[in-house]
């Protein structure tokens, strides 16, 4: 299982969804990946959970609050990005071209955070941390494994998030499926991917998708079904890479499940 204590500047180190319905999510998931959950009472700002595996924290969850309701905030998967300066970060991002919509903004003790948009209007988050690193175990089965940006213009997000993290880009060809950026750190890490948003996928606007590994894709699928989730985009295989899936779960969330064929 691997297991981290810290994340590298630039890379994923959380995900946390924002759900109207914390009994029916946590129902969900707690049986879709065997998570266990840690409920938290956080006073005003009403229950926090965070989910686990074999002890290590691997995703978060909150309810959706009466402003996010207001503007008509979907129920998502939000996704943090590890930052040295989350100040600095934010200013570098409105340079850019993104939009501050929080932050920045201290999290009693466990960090410092921005919610913001790229210029294509993708929502992520930063993370300074400090007592909270962010997830304990990834690219486990159960755990996020994988951070993807969908976007109507590649080109103008690649200008933002190399200005940004340093993300440099790296070319895949997908056959049928076409082109694939990867996002590299200068060192050679990879830290996410990008997919153009394809005209038969309709109104989809742009977005970061998570990705939970799975020992079985199928089994999965099957299993979120018969638990009130809907398939959206079924079992894909990438040849040589590996099979994958697009599931939204009961209350509307959506995220992938994917396992590799790499050894």
């Amino acid at each position: 299982m691997p297991e981290f204590e810290r994340h590298e500047p630039g890379t994923f180190c959380y995900v946390e969804l924002v759900t109207p319905d914390p009994v029916a999510s946590g129902k969900f998931y707690t049986e879709l990946f065997g998570w266990d959950r840690n409920d938290q009472d956080m006073g005003e700002f009403g229950i926090y959970t965070q989910y686990h595996l074999a002890g290590k924290v691997v995703a978060a969850q909150y309810k959706m609050n009466a402003e996010q309701e207001a503007m008509d905030v979907p129920p998502n998967w939000g996704q943090y990005v590890t930052v040295e300066d989350a100040d600095a970060t934010t200013t570098r991002a409105r340079e850019l071209g993104g939009q501050v919509v929080m932050g920045p903004a201290d999290v009693m003790d466990y960090g410092r955070m921005s919610v913001l948009a790229d210029p294509t209007g993708a929502v992520f988050y930063i993370w300074e941390p400090r007592a909270n690193i962010g997830v304990e175990v990834r690219d486990d089965s159960g755990a996020m494994c994988w951070n993807e940006l969908m976007t109507r213009d590649p080109e103008k997000a690649v200008s933002f998030y190399k200005g940004l993290f340093g993300w440099e880009t790296e070319k895949m060809n997908l056959g049928p499926m076409g082109n694939y950026t990867l996002f590299n750190l200068p060192g050679g890490q990879v830290a996410g991917g990008m997919m153009p948003i394809q005209p038969e996928m309709g109104p989809v606007p742009a977005h970061w998708l998570v990705y939970f590994a799975t020992d079985d894709v199928d089994a999965t699928v099957a299993r979120a079904g018969k638990l009130g989730a809907e398939t959206l985009v079924p079992t894909m295989e990438i040849p040589d890479v590996g099979r994958f899936a697009v599931i939204k779960d009961p209350v509307g969330a959506v995220f992938a499940i994917y396992k590799s064929m790499r050894p």
